[in-house]
């Protein structure tokens, strides 16, 4: 037989996840298995040579469960069934897919339409693989597809990575990202500048230049999906910058922002920019800040003016 799509492949690993703590490394031979894969379909590569199919499709079966709260991951590379994963199990499902993850609330707000989020309350949510797609679309949205689904993916482990991190992690990831964008000068003086403590939310301020002729302030606070920055917080900020002279400032977070705190900053006399974690995200892959590049794929279009004759 074929190998299985990522939907299909979906309550075999949730029952292998139900066992204990498992890698897909620990599961993809048992599951191939269970499903009598041939020698050649479990060694398979994707078209880029890069990875086993069966392990690629396990992966992303992994990632959709896990926004649906099935499955969790104690450690990198770990993977568990929560105890919403091991209800659904006790019902005794015959399928687990898209579908029946649309059950799921956490499921479907992360799957909604990320070009319908206007400000975007939210980390975007992945496209679904190109094999969905297939044969209903042509060769460049399916690509544009797949890429978008790559890049949401990767912005909740950016996200997910930075929360699993120290406190001091993330004030060190700030400062590399403000320096790739060009504030600070050089990295140690950026560094320098935003490890300073400072006064009534303030954690610290940076050049916005590399003369130094303005300054920015900045607060930042590293909070879990699903516990918003509220206007008090904002509030604060402001209220500090103030008393500091300030006009420019930059509040981030892991996290969201509440309707009401970007309400409160749209009218001061401060310049306030409001930074959440899907920005952030954003912001960490333009500037190749704890990402790095896998693969580049170039395409080439005929050249029209070449078999032009004058």
């Amino acid at each position: 037989m074929t190998i299985p799509d990522y939907q299909t492949l979906m309550l075999p690993l949730l029952r292998r996840a139900a066992q204990g703590e498992k890698r897909i490394a620990d599961v993809a031979e048992d599951i191939a298995d269970e499903l009598g894969l041939s020698t050649e379909e479990r060694e398979e590569m994707l078209p880029s040579g890069r990875q086993r199919l069966l392990y690629n499709r396990l992966h992303w079966s992994k990632f959709y469960m896990s926004k649906a709260g099935l499955i969790a991951s104690p450690s990198r590379g770990r993977f568990v069934a929560t105890q919403a994963g091991q209800a659904l199990l006790d019902t005794n499902p015959s399928r687990v897919d898209v579908a029946s993850l649309m059950a799921f609330p956490a499921f479907r707000e992360f799957y909604r339409n990320e070009g319908q989020a206007q400000e975007r309350e939210a980390a975007p949510l992945p496209v679904e693989p190109v094999d969905r797609v297939v044969g209903s679309s042509t060769p460049e949205e399916q690509i544009d597809r797949a890429h978008q689904a790559l890049q949401a993916a990767l912005r909740v482990e950016l996200l997910e990575r930075i929360i699993q991190n120290t406190p001091a992690f993330f004030e060190q990831l700030i400062v590399d990202l403000l320096v790739a964008m060009g504030y600070g000068g050089s990295r140690q003086n950026a560094a320098a500048q935003l490890g300073r403590s400072g006064d009534g939310g303030v954690d610290g301020v940076i050049n916005e230049d590399r003369l130094g002729l303005d300054r920015v302030y900045v607060q930042a606070k590293r909070y879990a999906a699903g516990n918003p920055v509220g206007r008090p917080d904002v509030q604060a900020f402001v209220g500090s910058l103030v008393g500091l002279g300030a006009m420019k400032g930059v509040f981030v977070t892991t996290s969201t922002f509440s309707a009401q705190a970007r309400d409160f900053v749209k009218h001061l006399s401060q310049r306030i920019v409001l930074l959440d974690g899907a920005g952030l995200a954003d912001l960490m892959i333009e500037h190749n800040v704890g990402v790095r590049s896998q693969r580049v794929v170039e395409f080439k279009r005929l050249d029209e003016d070449f078999f032009t004759e004058e």
